[in-house]
């Protein structure tokens, strides 16, 4: 298995300077807002997260937890049990994000009812 160190975030000079895009890069990914989503609801093994996230490939989960792990958002906790268990959870820095998460939801379910609205004013005027 890779050292975490091998999933850490590379350096950028603009990421440095800016605190909105350190926090975007944190969640950026295609599965890691809904993995976050998950883990909100409090600690979950490898295999509930793939029953909850079915589209997503066991390797990428594993790359995208292992990449919050790095960055310090949630923790990696494996249990001297065969077979082997593992668990993950946020952290405290994860947990201040969730609230972050939970300003986008509802950022999210405005602009996607705003841009409905839009798609249908259009069509009727297409009409």
């Amino acid at each position: 298995m890779k050292q975490l160190s091998a999933y850490e975030q590379k350096i950028d000079k603009l990421q440095d300077g800016c605190p909105i895009k350190a926090a975007i890069d944190v969640i950026r990914g295609r599965w890691k807002p809904m993995i976050l989503w998950e883990l909100n609801g409090g600690t979950k093994r490898f295999s509930d997260l793939q029953a909850a996230l079915p589209e997503i490939a066991a390797q990428v989960l594993t790359v995208q937890l292992r990449q919050l792990e790095a960055d310090g958002v949630i923790m990696r906790t494996v249990y001297p049990e065969i077979p082997a268990r593992v668990e993950y959870a946020l952290t405290e820095l994860g947990e201040v994000l969730s609230a972050v998460t939970d300003q986008l939801e509802a950022w999210g379910t405005r602009y996607l009812n705003w841009r409905t609205q839009r798609e249908a004013s259009e069509r009727k005027r297409v009409a």
